[in-house]
């Protein structure tokens, strides 16, 4: 894995076999024209080892948002991505208003059910080369 220990830039961790994880990711990409967000798959060599080195709960199954040296999940880290997309995307960063004693439970009710809802693939989602240099190994 590139920059285990100085991580320099934010980083999402996403459940690589969810289909809803898979589109919320496509969605940071096209709405990242700048290329600020690196992404890993939790099950990939890096996801594992980034999850041990910020102490993230591990049975944290779902998205996990790694910036200036914390680690979030859930809605913290859903809503914390939103400040490095592009407008009016960004908008959802409106959403930190709403606190954490709501948010954290209903994100947690959501992640729940989202393989029934969205399904899920048998392997992580392949990057496309165009995207392939912002995905961790």
């Amino acid at each position: 894995m590139s920059n285990p220990k100085g991580v320099n830039y934010p980083i999402i961790l996403f459940d690589g076999v969810c289909n809803f994880c898979n589109r919320m990711v496509n969605f940071a990409i096209r709405n990242d024209k700048k290329g600020k967000l690196k992404f890993a798959p939790l099950q990939s060599e890096a996801g594992l080892q980034l999850k041990e080195q910020f102490q993230v709960d591990p049975t944290a199954d779902t998205i996990v948002f790694i910036e200036n040296g914390k680690s979030y999940t859930y809605a913290k880290a859903a809503i914390r991505i939103s400040k490095y997309l592009d407008w009016p995307a960004k908008a959802l960063y409106a959403f930190v208003i709403i606190p954490s004693f709501i948010s954290q439970p209903f994100y947690k009710w959501f992640a729940k059910r989202r393989y029934k809802w969205f399904g899920k693939k048998e392997t992580c989602m392949i990057p496309t080369p165009e995207v392939k240099t912002r995905f961790l190994k």
